[in-house]
């Protein structure tokens, strides 16, 4: 070994130093950042589309500041506060740039050396292997027919989004449910806290919501856009006078009237957060009424649609001091389409700032469309096949939904009439059972296990009857593969959030273990949601992230079970039984042994009755016999496995009561 690895300390002692310092392998600083910031973001409770405007780099300060005001422990996040208030009664994806795998190295340096093939053989093989791709993104390019089913009942609307039959989304939606986020408000500032950097802002909410000056301060748009100067906003040139903190206590006072939107719901004892930035979102655009700013989405990858469509931008006629960012859903669309769409979105600015005008504040002045109405302005593209409803009234609604975007979709909408339920027709009703299961079985014999827990869902692979073939490797990858897609199909069909560890079936080859790593990213590219994933690590597991647009299914359609209060398990009849005999026990030691005819009767669940009368009999006989008392039982059905009341017969008195 090289001596100058080694660095004297004493005389005679020496201490070993790597070359490469003492740096932790795997991810690399910047990776690591961008998993941790991940990490921070799906702590947010958020809803509705993707934000447009760029998370503050304040936003731990924020989240105190929230916390504190609300008499809240500082560091408290909304998974734990939404967890406490339950006991007490997007549209583009984010994949962070990680460190690429050795075998990604390696293939990317095959692939440098396979463009300089030598001899006819090669030169065969490489323009075989071009054309295979050529075909290949053909085929990735190629849109599957997708249906719009919308069933729409007196308590609730669901829909389902179908791709070639198999449902891809579900979204479940109350009648009487408060659509609160993304809702602009007409708000009156009560009280500034400058010690929190906060503002108190009254918008007819039965708490005030919460305004941190760093979201009165103008932002900028989120990185997922890419920022484009307009060409005539570069002859205007007017240097407008920044908005600083110190400035928010002078341009709002209380008692001013402010404009605000909801970028969060009230949780537990918070009320709802707010920011001044603003944003309506249409079909092919997002309208920024306060912001000059303009850009793309960065899901649009070809360079190419990207100049087009800024050169569309360019042509559009937004007013001054406005600005626009355009939607994945632009991609491919003419000028007409967006012409039309920002038509609509500035007659809609027009109607909320009539409303402003006439309202008296606190008031709503424009509120987020229900769920029929976020379904036609999210899921309405060239490859839908048809819109089925089964209501007459949102038939005739949609209709007209559709016609302001494009009058030829209008003839996708269909009115379902049959007597059979549209979600039993259509297949949704059978499909849907395995999104409310723990388990998840596969085609190939093999099952996926899903836990949710209070810091995170866990996700475990299994290879079940998938047992067949000489070939264990082949199997074991197949089986995560399938795995892989369905898992990322569950997440959006369950609308799972937070921290997700991914348990898959343990392979040895580090390029198996990529193949599954690209099939998740591929499949999450279909998420509107943020996420975020890592590859499989040393121990064989995924981690990722996933920020959900709005409450899960699982706690919209169920409510924690009042006899094992959401433990999933109680109390056996053996035990029960044993911890009656203990009370029964402390109760008869402690009377006097002169007092005649003490009698008690014991309440109890028929299985732990069945229990005491049928193995526990002769102990409680002698029981009787050695503290001279006497024992009924007695069944009853309003009694949970784990509860029961011992009473004392004479006085009809409680003595223990255990509910």
């Amino acid at each position: 070994m090289n001596s100058k690895s080694y660095s004297s300390r004493k005389k005679n002692s020496y201490r070993f130093k790597p070359n490469k310092g003492m740096k932790r392998r795997g991810l690399g600083s910047k990776a690591t950042k961008a998993a941790e910031k991940a990490r921070q973001e799906v702590l947010e409770q958020s809803s509705g589309d993707e934000p447009v405007f760029s998370p503050s780099r304040h936003e731990d300060e924020i989240n105190r500041s929230e916390n504190i005001a609300h008499d809240l422990p500082p560091d408290l996040e909304d998974e734990e506060i939404e967890a406490l208030s339950d006991d007490s009664g997007s549209e583009d994806e984010v994949i962070e740039n990680e460190k690429p795998p050795i075998d990604d190295i390696e293939a990317k340096l095959a692939k440098k050396q396979a463009k300089a093939p030598i001899g006819i053989v090669n030169k065969v093989k490489a323009t075989a292997s071009k054309a295979i791709k050529k075909v290949k993104k053909i085929i990735r390019n190629v849109e599957t027919e997708t249906d719009v089913i919308i069933n729409v009942e007196s308590l609730e609307t669901r829909v389902a989004i179908l791709e070639e039959g198999k449902v891809e989304e579900f979204n479940i939606e109350r009648t009487d449910s408060l659509r609160m986020a993304h809702s602009i408000y007409k708000g009156v500032v009560r009280n500034l806290e400058d010690g929190l950097k906060a503002a108190f802002v009254d918008i007819n909410w039965e708490k005030n919501s919460f305004l941190h000056y760093w979201d009165i301060v103008p932002s900028n748009l989120d990185k997922n856009f890419e920022v484009v100067e307009r060409e005539r906003d570069r002859h205007k040139k007017k240097k407008k006078k920044k908005i600083t903190q110190k400035d928010i206590p002078d341009l709002y006072p209380a008692g001013t009237e402010i404009i605000v939107q909801v970028t969060k719901g009230p949780i537990g004892n918070k009320g709802p957060r707010v920011t001044t930035n603003l944003s309506i979102p249409g079909r092919y655009l997002v309208l920024l009424p306060n912001s000059d700013q303009s850009g793309i989405s960065r899901k649009i990858e070809s360079q190419e649609e990207r100049q087009r469509l800024k050169k569309i931008l360019n042509r559009l006629n937004i007013p001054d001091g406005m600005g626009v960012v355009m939607r994945t859903a632009g991609e491919g669309k003419k000028l007409r389409y967006f012409v039309r769409d920002l038509a609509w979105l500035l007659e809609q600015w027009k109607t909320i700032q009539e409303s402003i005008q006439d309202s008296k504040a606190p008031c709503c002045v424009y509120q987020e469309p229900d769920l029929v109405g976020r379904t036609v302005r999210d899921f309405l593209t060239d490859d839908v096949n048809k819109i089925v409803v089964d209501d007459a009234e949102q038939y005739q609604r949609i209709k007209e939904l559709i016609e302001k975007i494009s009058k030829r979709s209008a003839s996708k909408v269909i009115h379902y009439e049959e007597n059979q339920s549209v979600f039993d027709r259509y297949n949704v009703t059978k499909q849907l059972e395995n999104t409310f299961s723990r388990q998840v079985h596969l085609k190939s014999g093999g099952y996926i296990v899903f836990d949710e827990t209070e810091a995170l869902v866990a996700v475990d692979v299994n290879t079940g009857r998938h047992k067949n073939g000489k070939d264990q490797t082949s199997t074991m990858l197949n089986v995560n593969l399938e795995a892989a897609e369905e898992i990322c199909r569950q997440l959006r069909l369950r609308n799972i959030g937070g921290l997700i560890v991914l348990d898959f079936i343990d392979m040895k080859m580090r390029r198996d273990q990529n193949e599954v790593y690209k099939k998740v990213k591929e499949h999450l590219r279909k998420d509107r949601a943020k996420t975020h994933v890592l590859p499989i690590s040393a121990l064989g597991l995924m981690q990722m992230t996933r920020q959900r647009h709005s409450e899960s299914v699982h706690s919209k359609v169920y409510e924690t079970c009042s006899n094992c209060q959401g433990k999933g398990i109680v109390k056996s009849p053996v035990t029960m039984s044993a911890e009656i005999q203990r009370k029964l026990s402390e109760i008869l030691k402690k009377r006097s042994r002169d007092e005649t005819d003490f009698q008690l009767r014991i309440s109890v669940h028929p299985k732990v009755l069945d229990r005491l009368r049928r193995e526990d009999q002769q102990l409680l006989i002698d029981m009787e016999k050695k503290y001279f008392g006497k024992l009924s039982f007695k069944g009853d059905s309003n009694l949970l496995q784990e509860q029961f009341k011992i009473t004392n017969a004479e006085n009809n008195k409680d003595i223990v009561k255990v509910l």
